[in-house]
């Protein structure tokens, strides 16, 4: 069995993880932590686990963690995440970090979007990005894993293919996406006060969200140069769940059943992308780790449509299927 410890699991995030982590056959949970006051038990902040695990939230330290945990799973915000794993890391201890601390290839990126200077700059561009569709190969093995970003992660996986392919301009994409208010965070916020957001739909962060550079930094492995990315990401009234529509220009006429041929060769034998005919739904995927992808032409531009759950597929589902990667188990394990 693999012992593991949940960093900052009061949150959605870490809710889903132990659930998931519960029902894998090769994992104990060792440790779950938070900073809050006291040693609260588990399910008295998550009465959904009542009856299935019996450990209480602990403010540890990050070599009481590695003497607990094998792998150590951190849903700690960006910043606090990068200022503890590498005490954490020192331990021997493999991490997967949920947060946005490693996603970035430069500290100067970092900065300009998250408004802080990075605390463990020699990491960056270094560390291997989660998604194993198209990095499987880089991740086994790794002591640390960045896991995507969920909007990242709907724009990524129906963009890398046709990108790749030749066929499409990378100057000129358009990401349209709409989130379940379960993508904020557990934190009371204004936006996100049902009276404020039930109901209604709100743009936010226009043109500096910032997912904006992790999609551009991931596009441009397979572009080979830097995207021009326009990204606009909006809430919706709904608990979870990605919609996203991407508008691409192809560089000559293309055709639908073209472009799903693509998407169809790239993703065959992935258990957790599902390429459709149909217009996805995000009740299509919530609840589970994949995500449904879709593509049209109108009017000479190529719209693809992508949906997943963001608390999954999005984040702790993606978390799993990296620790499922980084240690040899056949990803599907403990996922539906």
């Amino acid at each position: 069995m693999i012992n593991v410890a949940i960093l900052g699991a009061s949150g959605y995030t870490g809710l889903e993880l132990m659930k998931i982590l519960l029902r894998h056959p090769e994992v104990t949970i060792t440790a779950t932590t938070s900073r809050q006051e006291g040693r609260a038990p588990v399910a008295s902040v998550h009465p959904s686990l009542v009856g299935r695990i019996d450990l209480p939230l602990e403010d540890l330290s990050p070599e009481e963690v590695g003497q607990r945990a094998d792998c150590v799973f951190s849903c700690l915000p960006h910043c606090a995440s990068a200022e503890i794993l590498p005490q954490v890391l020192a331990t021997g201890a493999t991490v997967i970090d949920l947060s946005a601390d490693y996603r970035l290839n430069d500290a100067a990126s970092y900065l300009q979007w998250y408004g802080h200077e990075h605390p463990d700059q020699q990491r960056l561009g270094a560390t291997v990005y989660g998604l194993p569709e198209l990095f499987r190969s880089k991740i086994r093995g790794v002591k640390l894993v960045a896991n995507p970003g969920c909007y990242a992660t709907s724009a990524i996986l129906p963009l890398a293919p046709l990108i790749k392919s030749g066929w499409f301009h990378s100057d000129d994409i358009i990401v349209d996406s709409k989130s379940g208010v379960s993508g904020a965070g557990r934190s009371p916020k204004l936006m996100t006060h049902f009276p404020e957001c039930n109901e209604s739909m709100s743009a936010y962060n226009v043109g500096r969200h910032r997912h904006t550079p992790e999609m551009e930094q991931v596009v441009e492995r397979f572009a080979g140069v830097m995207p021009q990315l326009i990204f606009t990401p909006q809430l919706a009234p709904m608990d979870r769940g990605i919609l996203s529509t991407i508008y691409i220009r192809p560089n000559r006429p293309v055709t639908e059943a073209e472009v799903l041929t693509i998407l169809r060769d790239a993703y065959r034998g992935e258990p957790f992308v599902r390429i459709v005919d149909h217009l996805p739904a995000t009740k299509d995927t919530v609840g589970t780790n994949c995500c449904d992808i879709t593509a049209r032409v109108v009017r000479g531009r190529v719209l693809l449509i992508s949906c997943l759950d963001n608390l999954l597929k999005g984040a702790s589902g993606a978390a799993v299927q990296n620790f499922n990667c980084l240690h040899g188990l056949a990803e599907t394990t403990g996922l539906l």
